[in-house]
């Protein structure tokens, strides 16, 4: 069984998720490099949509590191109950911005080693920073790319780490960010974890999966 496509396919896949998506970029809300980490620790195992109608709220008030730090856990956690997980977030979020005011005077660091470092930030949510407000190459996997790359042939992996660097060596850099979010959206809105919209998708002719589940 064909366990993911040629070079050549992928190529064609990327160029078609390219045209289909060319606007395609993080649908968090956000207006700083804090705000997005804030969101991105928010967003875990809850969805975008939901996190944006928190932060809209949230940074109303809270916009900096310091301004959190004016909170006691019980405090933010009640301001993020609705995102999941709330107590242990919002335990998180106070330890990260404790650490950016007295380790980089307010401010979120660049690199993804030194933000891997903080209280509630994996490589994923590392990846994300990085790509969207420092403008680094970076593939983050999330559920949606993890899905999608591994249903088309893109990736041939069962865990995100070597999903990841399936994804990097099949994809040029220079578009690794980009690639992340078109494969976001069409996680998003095409190839859905349980029932993926096959007939609406525009890469049947190449996807691995439909070609040896759904195919008749």
């Amino acid at each position: 069984m064909k366990k993911k496509l040629t070079k050549k396919e992928m190529k064609e896949v990327l160029d078609i998720l390219r045209e289909l998506y060319p606007n395609a970029e993080s649908e968090l809300n956000f207006t700083s490099p804090f705000e997005l980490l804030i969101a991105t620790i928010l967003a875990a195992q809850c969805t975008d949509v939901r996190v944006n109608k928190i932060t809209k709220e949230l940074y109303k008030k809270y916009k900096k590191p310091e301004d959190f730090l004016t909170l006691t856990q019980d405090e933010l956690g009640e301001l993020i109950r609705s995102c999941g997980f709330y107590r242990n977030k919002s335990k998180n979020i106070l330890m990260t911005c404790e650490i950016l005011v007295n380790k980089y005077g307010g401010k979120v660091p660049q690199t993804r080693e030194e933000l891997e470092e903080l209280p509630g930030v994996g490589r994923k949510t590392a990846n994300v920073v990085i790509s969207n407000v420092f403008d680094k190459p970076a593939i983050a996997v999330d559920t949606h790319v993890f899905r999608v790359s591994n249903r088309i042939g893109l990736a041939s992996s069962d865990n995100v780490m070597n999903t990841e660097k399936d994804l990097m060596r099949n994809i040029k850099k220079e578009d690794w960010s980009d690639a992340h979010h078109w494969l976001i959206f069409h996680g998003r809105r095409v190839c859905k974890a349980r029932k993926p919209k096959c007939e609406e998708c525009s890469l049947t002719d190449y996807c691995l999966y439909f070609n040896q589940n759904v195919k008749k």
